[in-house]
C-alpha cells in the first residue's frame, strides 16, 4: 500500500496510529477487533456528559454541538487509533491525501441502555460473496483488504464479561454457507464479544453477522456511540450532521462529510475537498 498517500496526522493534528501486523492479521481471520482503553478519563468525561445532553436535552446544546460528534464528542470521529485503522481496511487511495481522509462518515447513533433493554437480532455475514454495489462487503488480496462498511463502537462506559456487548460471529464475513439455526439463540458458544474499559473502541465490518443482546449490569449502564464509515464515492445511509457542526470541525475532519462521488482529473474534479456545496448531506427532491 502506497503510504505516502495517507494522511499521517488528525484532524487535530495529533500523529495516526498505524495497524500492527498483528492487528491485521486478527481483524482479517475475525472481522473485528477491540481497542481498549483509547480514551482517558479527561476526554472521557466531556464526551460522556455531550451524548447524554444530545440524546435527552438536545436544544439545550448550541447549534455546533447538535449532533452525535458535536462538541466534545467529535474527536471520536479521527481518534488517531480508530483513523490507522481506517486508513488501512477502507481508505480509497486515490482520494487520500495529507489535507483529506480516503474514507467518509456514513451515519451514526447514540445508544443509551439500561437493565433489561434487548434488542437481540443476529444480521449480517458472508459479505464476501456480496456485489460491489452492496456496502456490506467483504473483499481482499494477498497482504491488502477492503472491509466494505465498517462500524466503530465507541463504549463509553466500562463492559465487563457477560454485561451485554455487541455479540460478533468471528469469521462469518467470509462464510459461505447459510447461518444455522443454532446461532438464532444467543447461548450459542460460537458468539464472542468482549470485555473493555470505558473509552474503548470495538471496531468489525459491517459484513460480519453481529447482533446486540439483553444488556445485564444493574449498576452501571451501557453507554456506546455506533459510527459507520464508507469509501469516498458510497453512502448506505441519508443521515448527516448539520451544516453548524460539521463548519465548527478542522478542515481535514470536515473531509469526512464532503458529497459522494469520485472524479476523473483534478481538483475540484476529484472528491478530496469539503466545502459547502460539496456535502454528504441528503437533499430531498420533490
Amino acid at each position: 500500500m502506497d503510504r505516502q498517500l495517507l494522511p499521517t496526522t488528525n484532524g487535530d493534528g495529533q500523529p495516526i496510529i498505524p495497524m500492527s501486523e498483528e492487528q491485521k492479521y486478527l481483524f482479517d481471520l475475525k472481522g473485528w477487533i477491540a481497542l481498549p482503553g483509547l480514551l482517558d478519563q479527561e476526554q472521557l468525561e466531556p464526551v460522556r456528559r455531550h451524548q447524554m445532553k444530545f440524546l435527552y436535552q438536545r436544544d439545550s446544546l448550541p447549534p455546533e454541538e447538535r449532533d452525535n460528534h458535536g462538541g466534545p464528542s467529535q474527536i471520536l470521529l479521527d481518534h488517531p487509533v480508530v483513523a490507522g485503522v481506517l486508513n488501512e481496511i477502507i481508505s480509497h487511495q486515490a482520494l487520500a491525501s495529507e489535507d483529506c481522509y480516503g474514507f467518509r462518515f456514513d451515519h451514526t447513533y447514540s445508544s443509551h441502555r439500561q437493565t433489561g433493554h434487548d434488542n437481540f437480532s443476529p444480521h449480517g455475514g458472508g459479505g464476501f460473496f456480496n456485489f460491489s454495489g452492496n456496502s456490506h462487503i467483504y473483499q481482499m488480496q494477498k497482504g491488502q483488504i477492503h472491509a466494505g462498511l465498517i462500524r466503530v463502537v465507541w463504549e463509553l462506559n466500562e463492559v465487563e464479561a457477560g454485561d451485554g456487548g455487541t455479540l460478533l460471529l468471528s469469521g462469518s464475513h467470509k462464510a459461505a454457507f447459510p447461518r444455522p439455526q443454532s446461532l438464532s439463540e444467543r447461548e450459542s458458544p460460537l458468539w464472542e464479544t468482549y470485555a473493555c474499559p470505558a473509552g474503548s473502541a470495538v471496531i468489525f465490518t459491517e459484513a460480519l453477522c453481529h447482533s446486540g443482546t439483553k444488556w445485564v449490569n444493574p449498576d452501571r449502564d451501557r453507554l456506546s456511540l455506533f459510527t459507520c464509515y464508507n469509501t469516498v464515492n458510497a453512502k448506505w445511509g441519508k443521515a448527516c450532521p448539520p451544516p453548524e457542526v460539521i463548519q465548527s470541525l478542522p478542515a481535514k475532519r470536515q473531509s469526512l462529510f464532503r458529497g459522494v462521488w469520485h472524479g476523473m482529473t483534478e481538483v475540484p474534479q476529484i472528491n478530496k475537498y469539503y466545502d459547502e456545496a460539496n456535502t454528504g448531506r441528503f437533499t430531498p427532491t420533490g
